[in-house]
C-alpha cells in the first residue's frame, strides 16, 4: 500500500476539516475526491503534505509513519502537489521554474536535472514555452506548469488540487490526456476537482467528502449516483 491514513482528525475551533478519515491508496491508482466548498478536501491535502498537523490519527507512506514529518521531508520521500492557484516565479522562465523544483525537491544540482526537466516539459506540453517567462503564460499553461513543477520533484504520489478549474472544455480534454499519461507512467494520483466530467475521465475510484468526513467511496459512477452524494454535493432531493 502506498498511502495509508488511519482515523485522521483535525479541527479549527468548532470547524471540523478531518473527521475520523481512514483511507488507503494503492500504488498506481488514480483516485478522485469531490465535495462541496469547505468540505475539507484541500485540508486533507494539507494534512498529507505536512502543511497541517492532525489532532490525532496517523499517515503512512509505504509503511513509514510520516504523521509528524516536516513538509520538505515528505517531498523528498515522494509526495508532490499542485495548488488551486498557480504561483510560479513569474520573472523566471518555465525551464527555470521547473529546474528549481527539481533541484530542491531532489536535493540535486542543476546540471544533473536538466535532461529530466526537458522530459517533464515535453510530457506536460510546455517544451515550446521553455524559455518564456512564467508570468507571460495563459491560465492553462500556468496549470500545466504547476504539474511540471510537482513532477520535477520525482513524486510517487501526485496530489492535484482543482487543476481543471477555470478551463474551457477543450482545454480540459488536453489536460485529461496529460494526467492519464502521468498516471500510465506509474505515478499515483489523488485529484480534487469540481469539474467532474474531467475527473471521471481519469479516476478509477471516487471519494466524496462533507464536513471533513468520507460519506461515500468506490466506483465513480456509483458514487455519483448515490443518494447521499446527490443530496449533499449536487443539491438534489
Amino acid at each position: 500500500m502506498l498511502l495509508e491514513i488511519r482515523n485522521l482528525n483535525r479541527k479549527f475551533g468548532a470547524i471540523v476539516v478531518a473527521d475520523d478519515v481512514t483511507l488507503d491508496v494503492e500504488e498506481g491508482e488514480a483516485v478522485g475526491i469531490i465535495g462541496p466548498n469547505g468540505a475539507g478536501k484541500s485540508s486533507l491535502f494539507n494534512l498529507i503534505t505536512g502543511v497541517l498537523r492532525p489532532d490525532s490519527g496517523q499517515i503512512s507512506l509505504q509503511g513509514k509513519d510520516i504523521t509528524r514529518m516536516p513538509a520538505r521531508n515528505r517531498v523528498s520521500l515522494g509526495i508532490g502537489r499542485s495548488f488551486q492557484i498557480p504561483q510560479p516565479f513569474e520573472h523566471m522562465t518555465v525551464f527555470e521554474n521547473t529546474s528549481v523544483a527539481a533541484c530542491f525537491g531532489r536535493n540535486a544540482r542543476e546540471r544533473d536535472v536538466q535532461d529530466d526537466v526537458v522530459a517533464i516539459l515535453h510530457q506536460t506540453g510546455l517544451l515550446p514555452h521553455a524559455n518564456l517567462p512564467a508570468g507571460s503564460l495563459s491560465l492553462l499553461e500556468r496549470k500545466r506548469l504547476e504539474m511540471a513543477r510537482s513532477l520535477a520533484t520525482n513524486p510517487q504520489l501526485l496530489l492535484l488540487d482543482e487543476i481543471a478549474g477555470g478551463l474551457t472544455d477543450a482545454e480540459c480534454q488536453g489536460l485529461i490526456r496529460t494526467i492519464r499519461d502521468i498516471n500510465d507512467t506509474g505515478t499515483t494520483i489523488i485529484w480534487i476537482e469540481h469539474v467532474t466530467h474531467a475527473l471521471l475521465a481519469v479516476v478509477s475510484r471516487l471519494i466524496a467528502i462533507d464536513f471533513g468526513k468520507i460519506i461515500a467511496q468506490g466506483n465513480p459512477a456509483e458514487v455519483m449516483a448515490s443518494e447521499v452524494v446527490q443530496n449533499i454535493y449536487l443539491g438534489i432531493e
